[in-house]
């Protein structure tokens, strides 16, 4: 089968497409036949080696942490799953990824593919929405009324963040770019505020329940931002590489968020999905071949908007 892999870390070019062995399910996982994967920026940060700490992966290694694809063989112990059935997952972060034609996913971190969309447009689900989903309401327990700030709005998470917290009744205030405030817009917020143009301090009328951070900033803004978070609030970082700000003297809780799959989860993401409650945005597809150019241009910083990778049919 085709797969991308890299066999050093290093810039984008250490990424090749190579013949490899499809791989043979083990207990309690299956094998899914790709459909499509998506680019993540955690995929790049592993094939750099800057993730080498908290994600060790064993080279050569696949990247490509979402899957949507069709299930094709079964390993033993296997119950729920059947060869045919349409899945969706977010694969572990140190096991070989979905940038193949094949991919070995444990049952348990898959759910059915929603039936609304094409099956490699749900590639572009698992990731994003499951981060905004744990940050809003696992961990900031996002309750209707709150008001919630979003920084990093236009990206791939912070446009599902508007979408799930207006969904849960919250007044949404969006922090974007020039070029991806409209995403935020059209997700339903609020209030928003380009930060191109505008400090957020100063545009930001009020104390917000919940502060989201999506995007990098230095400390010092960072906690700027968090001074508009009101007294029993918290502040939810992404960023893990930059603690989350947090005030012990006005109980602002500080939580530094690190995705997890979880099965459940993605199912009712992918329930709203179907029920036309919550869009999945592509901005395009590329084939399997052209991932490594595909991070190239993320580094450059050319990249906007969910790309989906798609393998060739076997």
């Amino acid at each position: 089968m085709k797969a991308v892999r890299f066999h050093r870390y290093g810039p984008a070019d250490v990424l090749r497409l190579e013949d490899v062995e499809a791989p043979l399910p083990g207990p309690g996982q299956v094998r899914i036949r790709v459909a499509a994967t998506s680019f993540n920026p955690v995929d790049a940060s592993i094939r750099s080696g800057g993730m080498q700490g908290s994600i060790p992966v064993t080279l050569p290694h696949t990247p490509g942490i979402d899957v949507a694809g069709t299930v094709d063989l079964l390993g033993d112990g296997v119950s729920g799953l059947d060869v045919g059935d349409d899945v969706v997952g977010f694969l572990p972060m140190t096991a070989t990824g979905a940038a193949a034609q094949h991919v070995l996913a444990p049952a348990g971190a898959l759910t059915a593919a929603p039936t609304s969309i094409p099956l490699a447009e749900a590639a572009a689900l698992p990731a994003v929405a499951l981060t905004a989903w744990q940050a809003l309401f696992e961990h900031a327990h996002l309750e209707a009324g709150q008001r919630v700030l979003v920084n990093g709005a236009g990206g791939a998470v912070g446009v599902h963040a508007v979408r799930l917290a207006k969904r849960a009744g919250a007044h949404v205030i969006a922090v974007a770019g020039a070029r991806s405030g409209g995403r935020a817009r059209a997700a339903g917020a609020d209030e928003v505020v380009d930060r191109s143009r505008t400090a957020v301090g100063t545009a930001v009328t009020g104390q917000v329940d919940v502060l989201l951070n999506l995007a990098p900033l230095e400390p010092a803004e960072l906690a700027a931002m968090a001074d508009l978070v009101r007294s029993g609030g918290v502040t939810v970082n992404t960023t893990v590489w930059m603690p989350a700000p947090a005030d012990e003297e006005r109980g602002v809780r500080g939580v530094n968020l690190f995705v997890r799959s979880d099965a459940g989860q993605l199912a009712e993401l992918v329930a709203l999905v179907d029920r036309g409650e919550l869009g999945v945005d592509v901005a395009r597809r590329v084939p399997l071949a052209e991932l490594p150019a595909l991070h190239a241009e993320a580094a450059a910083g050319g990249l906007s908007g969910k790309v989906v990778v798609v393998p060739p049919t076997p």
